[in-house]
Order: structure tokens, then sequence, then C-alpha cells
């Protein structure tokens, strides 16, 4: 039995399927990657500035001084913790246009 040539409709309604089809089986994925990349970010972002915030009450009250290292070690713990998110970030959004484009 040979197969007859499919027309262009036939084609682009068979490419579709194909992506839906995809789509479904990526679904359950996607939902629970979303939330553990939202865990990620969270944790990134809070553990960092709590150490710093520690670091500096611990250094305030060992060392009183004019400056507050609470403040500052707590500022550079948020920046480093948002730095730290923001790669996990666009790490993941590079691997998903990669598989996008793949597919």
């Amino acid at each position: 039995m040979s197969e007859k040539p499919q027309t262009k409709f036939g084609q682009q309604v068979g490419e579709m399927a194909e992506l839906k089809l995809k789509a479904q089986r990526r679904a359950t994925q996607t939902v629970w990657s979303g939330l553990g990349m939202m865990g990620l970010v969270g944790w990134s972002v809070s553990v960092p500035t709590l150490l710093g915030a520690a670091l500096g009450i611990w250094i305030d009250k060992h060392y009183p001084g004019s400056h507050s290292w609470t403040l500052a070690l707590l500022a550079m713990g948020l920046g480093l913790g948002c730095f730290n998110a923001w790669h996990w970030v666009s790490k993941e959004d590079k691997k998903i246009h990669e598989d996008r484009d793949q597919s």
C-alpha cells in the first residue's frame, strides 16, 4: 500500500496536531516546574538575605561601631540573592527557548 501525497492543508493540520499532543504531554511537567522555579527563586533570595542580616547582627553585637553592619550585609545578601535568582531564571528561560526551537 502506498501513501498518498499529503496536501499542504493536511500537512498543516498534522503539524498542529503534533504540537498539541506535545503540549498536552508537557502540561503537568510545566506546572510543577513552574512551582519549583518559584520556590527556587524565593529561597535563592531569602537565604543570602537572612544570612547577611544574621552575620551583620553578630558583627554589630561583638564589634560595635558607627556604621550598621546589619543593614550593609542585609543589602549585600539581598543583592547576591537577586543576582542568583536572575541567573537561575535566565538559565531556565534559555533552556525553554532551546526546547521550543527544537520542536
